[in-house]
């Protein structure tokens, strides 16, 4: 870093644990030069991915949309006209509260995600929502069955300090790429690496680069993580490395899953994983030999229909060894438990109301097609405003998708950076600044920091805040909160103050706010955070305390007890190849789609196939191909990849629809089936077939 060039301080605000704390370089008329990782934070520890190391790329492209926006052709035609901010917000507004004369307020559906993880720019859209009685929306798509799985043993979703994976003797990386993903997980378990000579073992379902960095890579089938656990915590027992004085006073049924687990040996597990029954005999050795064994749980395997129960096994783990005693020890998934916010001026929670209809967002295409499962007996949709979000290329099912952003009486407001697969199918495209262009405020999931993301520089144009639309929409449409009255920065004060940390100049004056408890608390030497303190082998499923769920009628179906829930969509005759759709090290889902250099580090899209696979099929390396199930079909190119078990492809996600032929996109081929026990999106759980093209 240039010691001339001034530096601002920020956080990343992209969809990923890491949260990392940034060093902007500000090199003046509004511009900014390279991000770097902040070295004085001890979780960044000055490593950030190369994604947003090229931010400028990003934040000064040529393609951002700078002004507002009126389609002027039929929907879809990608024909639209320069308007003022007036006229946009006043038409958008309009087509809210015609939709609440004809249908009732729950006709109006604010859509959201994690484009922005900062709490004012991401949640704000609630307190409109909660102001208005909109209808509800059920943030499935993303944590779901991976935050259910996890608390399901812990009762709370917070475990170890996840700087503790410097201090381990083995690491083990499970259904994450954090290469790709999370770079400071490699940061502090390559330290252990370096200081201790720690192992580390990655478990996937191919060969990526995390895999290729560790002692032990497992590459299993899709949706099997829950056999391998079990047959892990088989071992454990069989060979008396199971924790008993830990057991018997941390856990609820240790003997119960003793019994439960004889028969889930690893020669069971090799049959349904793929792997050798030696590597599931040497993992668990490892384990059972290595007290300090810390446990890295990612997303990726709890994306398929029995994900929660997936995550749920792995993390028991580390109550059969006791691992939870050790520094350096235990399960770690997500820290979100940690922050106690107080979110009632961010979201307008004192304005909610529980009677209001709740549509599942992974189910978009099925709620704006009229589907009677999801809509029940309220109105269809007729208003759609989006932020943070681009459901057109990222939502499952997506012909699905495109039909009901298709009908003529849906009106669809985008606020957004690019001229999204989502924003072309819009009524009106709004301008929004970008995290550098703003005040907001972060949490970390990977660690346990608060970190402050301060406005640094003017955004271009007319591009507005996510607050500064809500603010202008709320006024219209003759919506009431204080929190339309206050400023980010106001907000954010409040916030911190009402959740006891203190205020925002503080904030301001540290940078970020370290929160991770004592070692006893975040190892739950305490107890666990279920009555009676005991870690769950038998969670209950239907009373999992998870702070967002919602009963779809499915909360009682997994097993009682770890095991290898066979619920997956199979492979047949018809459907003979598994697909899933992993993380590309270049986009995060279609965030950084824009961006040439990353376009031109990810190429084509390819789907990664064994060899073997391609000969028995008649395909050549680099082939056309078509690939489909009753969901639709799209047009790929194969790569041959050994890396892979025959049978299962891997698809880098999310590339641009536009990327495809007939721009079917990728999620063509993703169901939208919600999975137990409260829902959530099976990204990684598809059967299909190929053909060539």
């Amino acid at each position: 870093m240039d010691a001339k060039v001034p530096v601002g301080h920020s956080a990343c605000p992209h969809d990923c644990p890491s949260t990392c704390a940034l060093d902007v370089e500000l090199i003046g008329n509004g511009r900014i030069g390279r991000i770097h990782g902040a070295k004085d934070n001890d979780y960044t520890a000055g490593v950030i991915c190369s994604k947003v190391a090229r931010y400028a790329e990003r934040i000064h492209h040529p393609d951002r949309l700078l002004y507002p926006l009126r389609r002027k052709g039929p929907k879809g035609t990608r024909s639209f006209e320069r308007i003022s901010w007036d006229d946009a917000l006043d038409i958008t507004a309009e087509a809210m509260l015609a939709a609440e004369r004809e249908h009732g307020p729950e006709a109006v559906w604010p859509f959201y995600y994690a484009g922005t993880m900062g709490l004012v720019m991401r949640d704000g859209i609630n307190r409109l929502r909660h102001a208005k009685r909109y209808s509800e929306m059920y943030a499935s798509i993303c944590t779901t069955l991976a935050w259910t799985g996890f608390i399901a043993g812990t009762g709370k979703l917070a475990g170890p300090d996840p700087r503790e994976m410097a201090k381990s003797d083995l690491v083990v990386i499970w259904g994450t790429n954090p290469v790709n993903t999370q770079v400071n997980v490699m940061t502090h378990a390559v330290r252990a690496r370096k200081t201790r000579g720690a192992k580390i073992v990655a478990i996937d379902i191919y060969r990526n680069a995390t895999m290729e960095q560790a002692d032990l890579a497992l590459c299993l089938r899709p949706g099997t993580d829950g056999a391998l656990a079990c047959a892990v915590m088989h071992v454990l027992f069989r060979d008396g490395y199971a924790n008993w004085p830990y057991l018997e006073r941390y856990t609820d049924c240790p003997r119960e899953l003793e019994s439960h687990l004889r028969t889930r040996t690893p020669e069971w597990a090799s049959a349904i994983t793929g792997l050798a029954v030696a590597e599931i005999e040497t993992f668990a050795r490892m384990i059972g030999t290595t007290p300090r064994t810390y446990l890295r749980l990612g997303y990726g395997f709890s994306r398929q229909r029995n994900g929660s129960v997936n995550m749920h096994a792995a993390s028991c783990i580390a109550s059969v060894t006791g691992a939870w005693l050790h520094e350096g020890g235990g399960a770690f998934h997500n820290n979100g438990a940690i922050f106690r916010w107080d979110r009632t001026l961010i979201e307008g929670l004192d304005a909610a109301d529980p009677g209001v209809r709740v549509l599942d967002m992974s189910r978009i295409g099925p709620v704006l097609t009229g589907d009677p499962h999801d809509i029940g007996d309220g109105p269809p949709v007729t208003a759609l405003f989006i932020q943070n979000m681009n459901p057109v290329q990222v939502a499952p099912e997506q012909r699905l998708v495109k039909k009901g952003f298709a009908r003529e009486d849906l009106f669809v407001c985008v606020h957004e950076h690019f001229m999204t697969a989502t924003a072309e199918m819009a009524d009106i495209v709004l301008p929004a600044t970008m995290f550098l262009e703003h005040d907001d405020i972060y949490q970390g999931g990977g660690h346990q920091y608060i970190l402050l993301g301060p406005k640094l520089i003017e955004p271009p144009g007319e591009c507005r805040s996510n607050h500064d639309v809500i603010v202008g929409l709320a006024r219209r449409v003759g919506a009431k909160h204080a929190g339309f009255d206050m400023t980010p920065r106001e907000i954010i004060d409040w916030t911190l103050r009402k959740s006891g940390w203190g205020t925002l100049e503080e904030l301001e004056e540290r940078k970020w706010i370290d929160c991770q408890p004592d070692f006893e608390t975040a190892h739950y030497l305490n107890g666990f955070a279920y009555p009676g303190g005991r870690f769950r082998f038998r969670p209950g499923w239907p009373e999992v305390p998870v702070g967002r769920k919602h009963e779809w009628g499915i909360s009682h179906l997994p097993p009682p007890l770890p095991d290898h829930w066979d619920v997956n969509e199979k492979a047949d005759a018809r459907h003979p190849f598994r697909l899933a759709t992993s993380p590309a090290r270049s986009y995060l889902n279609s965030s950084f789609n824009e961006m040439p250099s990353s376009r031109a580090r990810e190429g084509r899209p390819r789907a990664k196939i064994h060899p073997d696979d391609l000969a028995a099929l008649g395909i050549g390396d680099g082939a056309r191909i078509r690939m489909g199930n009753e969901r639709g079909e799209i047009v790929i190119h194969a790569e041959a990849f050994d890396g892979v078990q025959r049978g299962v492809v891997i698809v880098e996600s999310i590339p641009p629809n536009s990327l495809f032929e007939g721009e079917e996109g990728l999620n063509t081929l993703t169901s939208a089936v919600q999975a137990a026990p409260f829902g959530g999106a099976a990204f990684h759980d598809n059967h299909v077939w190929i053909a060539p093209a």
